[in-house]
């Protein structure tokens, strides 16, 4: 059921998203979890106490982030499929929550979209939206590579592992997940705030993303296969030549593959909170002069992916069917 599950909520989040009245009206999952995360992290995180304190109650706070959301998905899933008529309906609908996939593509093609109606400066202010990079030390390459970058690993991060998740431990698993990385994001940096607190978050988050980023890649490796231009041999030899080279041990997964599938150079140095991070270039070799119409290509690649992704899904659920 959870893979079933799992499959139906992709489904419907692709063709209708989150729906902006909805989150007016409760908001959304990533913001309830964030309330969670910032009163753990004013009430245990001090700046007075000593490192090795201050990564105990991280782990300590990680616990209660990821068991809580867990422990009530959990639940409401049990609820819903042993005491509500179709409570399994209600089960994929929330489920539907934990994923992005059409919130992406927007904020991926509206950056394509800024750059081409109103230049460089609508393109800066479109992409500061879905990274966080210094957006005003881009030129127009940089704004382009930084979208296909933020649309490579937000396809893993925020759309792969939640479903894989959810196939394998239900709404618990999903919204443990989705916690967790979410944690992620907030105290996982290496700042003197959140070095040693967010430390259990950021590599926990590192843990349960390396199923999800091998997939990814290997599904935009696939999806290189169906989509005029782009290049599966050049997607795989980039992935096993760069993809260990990201400072991160998931992000370079997803972006190597995208890279050499289209012939890109993406990553290397770029300037956070004007701090200039000296990283690898994934696709070496490839295009540095990337352009808006690479986003739209980056964007094909990803709808395929996308379809081959939800194809992967039915057919384990149906085989789970069929077994159980």
């Amino acid at each position: 059921m959870s893979v079933l599950i799992a499959f139906l909520s992709l489904v419907v989040e692709f063709v209708l998203g989150y729906p902006d009245w909805l989150f007016r009206a409760i908001g959304h999952p990533v913001t309830w979890f964030g309330r969670l995360i910032s009163f753990l992290d004013l009430r245990l995180n001090r700046a007075t106490d000593p490192d090795a304190l201050r990564r105990q109650r991280g782990v300590q706070a990680l616990l209660v982030i990821v068991l809580v959301p867990a422990l009530t998905g959990l639940c409401v899933q049990l609820v819903l499929l042993w005491f509500v008529p179709l409570g399994w309906i209600i089960a994929v609908l929330l489920a539907t929550s934990l994923l992005s996939q059409k919130s992406l593509h927007e904020h991926v093609e509206a950056v394509a979209d800024a750059l081409d109606s109103g230049g460089l400066d609508m393109g800066r202010a479109a992409v500061s939206r879905i990274v966080g990079r210094d957006p005003e030390t881009l030129d127009r390459a940089g704004v382009c590579r930084a979208a296909i970058e933020s649309l490579a690993e937000n396809f893993s991060d925020g759309i792969v592992a939640p479903a894989f998740w959810t196939g394998v431990g239900g709404l618990a698993g999903g919204a443990a997940y989705k916690a967790a990385n979410t944690a992620d994001s907030m105290i996982g940096h290496h700042t003197p705030r959140h070095e040693a607190f967010g430390w259990a978050a950021a590599r926990f988050d590192d843990w349960i993303n390396l199923p999800a980023s091998r997939l990814t890649a290997l599904l935009i490796v696939l999806a290189s296969f169906l989509v005029e231009g782009a290049d599966p041999h050049c997607g795989w030899q980039a992935v096993r030549r760069d993809a260990k080279k990201h400072r991160s041990p998931n992000a370079g997964w997803p972006e190597a593959a995208m890279a050499g599938a289209l012939g890109l150079a993406l990553a290397g140095p770029r300037s956070y909170g004007g701090v200039m991070v000296d990283d690898i270039f994934m696709g070496e070799g490839g295009r540095s002069d990337v352009d808006s119409g690479d986003i739209r290509r980056a964007l094909q690649l990803y709808r395929v992916a996308d379809f081959l992704l939800m194809g992967l899904f039915g057919l384990v659920a149906v085989i789970a069917v069929l077994v159980f």
